[in-house]
């Protein structure tokens, strides 16, 4: 049996028996790790502390009789699973470098909350993965390490910003990942690499809010915690660990072929149309199309949405987006040292009064209540997912930073109001297209929005939609 052939799920069981070991399991997935380096998805790895706890998470299976390693909280909910962490949070032992070489990358004391979650959870993390600088953009790419690269076709992005973490599932390098999502970061990933990626409800992962749940300067919390995976399955074993619960996720993805009646409005409108265009590539909208006929098919009443978007959006999103740029405490030195992409949006950010920053703020709690009005009508709201295919690499980073963003809203039009809005979504792979570069075929997919607290139903949705 080989792990990398093995869903998570399975490979859980698998490490809970004792069939399979923390040790070989972790061995297994370094050696992955090591012989894909030329995807960039690790800017560090850390085999020898992961090892350490392999052995750690084995002589505690070894000290339970057979018998009581299904008892309830024998074993911690994830024991010996292997994961990684994007390189924007702190995990003890390992640097932390945020994607900037603008910062120090200290070695971190503590871990971060949603970390220790899952180290609490029995999680074995190999190492940190790569970002774009600070989280910002949409591909993952920057001045400290290689760029993170597509298994499907190493030219093209994998998506940001949690890239590094979604090429790693994709090529096998993990079972599955964590996430983080503030614009849709897990949801570009999963839609560039054919994954499920599913950006929870703000507050559904506790630590996600420990800061409150709006900004700096007032405006709504965007970014929350998720997971990436192969399966409905997979994310929703990684979903139940990150928020504490005793599996109710996975439980639900059991019984998904239950589920149906439900209302689904489908929707191409974005709201970045208002500022400039925002087509729609025949692949993008064939797996839009794909996705549509698959709810229909499992009984769910789907129809045309009428769905109007604040004209406000691009404007106000983008300033609130950037705000948090013009907080940092950087030296001249230190400055010069970003990226230009972020380095001129923090001249801007700077340069706009802080009473700008407040109004935009709560221009934007408007705007999510307004946007959560709009898609209330439905149980749950169909979108297509990226515009087009994953663009190559370096196609972003060749642009000034005005052309840059624009491009990003363009190839990702439908993520980031779902943040505004507080509400969770999941991204889903449908169909593969030819790769115009030639070689294997490329995934594409579509998003569920749903409603609070729906979380379990998207990834019961995700299940019908994924299932032969």
């Amino acid at each position: 049996m080989s792990e990398s052939t093995l869903t998570a799920v399975e490979l859980h069981a698998a490490l809970r028996s004792g069939e399979i070991s923390a040790r070989e399991t972790a061995e297994h997935f370094l050696s992955r790790i090591a012989e894909r380096s030329d995807l960039g998805a690790f800017v560090t790895v850390t085999e020898d502390q992961a090892l350490a706890e392999a052995d750690g998470a084995d002589a505690h299976l070894a000290a339970l009789p057979p018998e009581q390693r299904s008892r309830p909280g024998a074993l911690p909910a994830l024991h010996g699973l292997p994961i990684a962490h994007k390189d924007l949070v702190e995990v003890a032992g390992a640097p932390t470098t945020r994607g900037t070489a603008a910062l120090p990358h200290a070695i971190a004391e503590h871990d971060h909350p949603g970390v220790a979650v899952l180290r609490a959870a029995g999680t074995i993390s190999l190492g940190k993965t790569q970002v774009p600088e600070f989280g910002l953009n949409s591909y993952s790419e920057n001045l400290v390490a290689p760029p993170a690269r597509n298994p499907l076709d190493p030219e093209r992005t994998p998506g940001g910003s949690s890239g590094g973490s979604a090429a790693a599932v994709a090529a096998g390098l993990l079972p599955v990942a964590p996430g983080s999502d503030g614009g849709g970061s897990i949801r570009i990933p999963a839609l560039a690499c054919g994954l499920i990626g599913m950006k929870p409800g703000l507050g559904t992962v506790p630590t996600d809010v420990i800061g409150g749940r709006t900004d700096d300067f007032g405006a709504p919390r965007l970014a929350v915690s998720g997971p990436l995976a192969r399966t409905a399955e997979d994310a929703a074993l990684l979903f139940d660990a990150m928020t504490g619960s005793p599996r109710p996720a996975l439980v639900a993805v059991h019984e998904a072929d239950a589920v149906t009646g439900l209302r689904i409005g489908m929707s191409t409108a974005s709201p970045f149309e208002a500022a400039h265009p925002t087509p729609l590539s025949p692949e993008a909208l064939a797996a839009y199309e794909a996705a549509a006929a698959g709810l229909a098919a499992r009984g769910h009443h789907v129809e045309e949405a009428r769905i109007a978007y604040d004209p406000r959006y691009t404007e106000v999103f983008t300033s609130c987006w950037m705000a948090g740029l013009s907080l940092l405490d950087l030296t001249p030195e230190a400055e010069a040292l970003l990226t230009p992409f972020t380095r001129t949006h923090r001249e801007r950010a700077i340069a706009t009064p802080r009473e700008a920053h407040l109004r935009a703020a709560e221009e934007l709690q408007g705007i999510a209540a307004g946007l959560r009005a709009e898609w209330r009508r439905y149980d749950v709201v169909l979108t297509p997912g990226l515009a087009t295919l994953p663009p190559r690499i370096g196609a972003f980073m060749d642009l000034d930073a005005a052309a840059d963003y624009r491009a990003q809203c363009e190839w990702t039009p439908f993520t980031s109001m779902v943040n505004v809005s507080g509400l969770p979504a999941i991204a889903v792979p449908m169909i593969e297209v030819p790769n115009p570069s030639g070689g294997g075929p490329l995934p594409m997919g579509a998003q569920l929005i749903g409603r609070p607290g729906s979380e379990p139903l998207l990834l019961q949705l995700a299940a019908q939609l994924t299932r032969g």
